[in-house]
């Protein structure tokens, strides 16, 4: 078994706190900010616009995960106290919102931005995103978050800061598949161009990870007491439509001729 004990405090000063799980957050978004500048000169658009689609992408992502959070887990706390809804420090981020609020976020950049279509966007932008989950679910685990169910095995981890349990890693579990999916879905880009078919990389990378999310549920403690009487707990519910609409996107792209 290991014991976790690690602070989620990379650097503390006083009341200055940086926490590992901000640090990956800031990362992959750095991360997918230059990967977008390379697609640009890779395809012959232009990277001046970039600035702003990364504002688009953070406010997106930000404000789709809080409300996503707030909405799914506990709508009847944060519709009694909306002011709550303004508390991220608080903690509270749902993927399924953050998302939505990217597919919204790059359709409103793209009307803006008619050069640079929302799908396509969408296509390319999926590859570091996945990226960024991978980073973000470490970030769980130094945060000793989104616990995983008691295991027997030796792989274990006892989260100290939480209990003396050992449970399933289901951060390192989930962390992984991401960065699997994120190998697949680059070198789909750089050598199969079949996958440049609009649609095809944004249904395959979101697909896949909601895919693995509903399977690593099983493997989580479920996050309210509420879904404890349910077959399926609330993540994978919200996955199942994510599911099934990108690897519609992903049948239709291959079935095109042309790109």
């Amino acid at each position: 078994m290991i014991e976790w004990s690690v602070s989620p405090d990379l650097i503390a000063l006083g009341p200055v706190k940086i926490r590992w799980y901000g640090l990956m957050f800031v990362a992959g978004f750095s991360i997918g900010f230059q990967f977008m500048k390379w697609v640009c000169r890779r395809e012959g658009k232009s990277s001046e616009v970039l600035d702003s689609l990364l504002v688009h992408l953070v406010l997106g992502t930000t404000i789709g995960a809080r409300l996503g959070h707030c909405l799914f887990y506990d709508p009847g706390y944060y519709l009694s106290n909306p002011l709550k809804i303004l508390a991220i420090w608080e903690g509270g981020l749902a993927s399924h919102g953050g998302a939505l609020g990217v597919i919204i976020a790059c359709f409103l950049f793209a009307r803006k931005n008619p050069e640079m279509p929302g799908l396509w966007i969408l296509d390319r932008i999926a590859i570091p995103t996945v990226l960024t989950g991978a980073f973000i679910r470490l970030g769980n685990l130094m945060n000793s978050e989104i616990l995983g169910k008691p295991t027997d095995g030796t792989w274990g981890f006892i989260f100290t800061r939480v209990d003396q349990i050992p449970r399933h890693p289901a951060q390192l579990y989930e962390s992984f598949c991401y960065f699997l999916i994120f190998v697949a879905s680059f070198l789909m880009y750089k050598v199969w161009p079949r996958s440049q078919s609009r649609g095809f990389l944004f249904g395959f990378v979101v697909g896949t990870i909601f895919l693995c999310r509903i399977f690593l549920e099983f493997f989580k403690e479920n996050q309210e007491a509420f879904e404890a009487s349910w077959p399926l707990n609330m993540g994978q519910m919200l996955s199942v439509p994510y599911v099934m609409i990108c690897y519609y996107l992903v049948i239709q792209a291959l079935k095109k001729k042309e790109n």
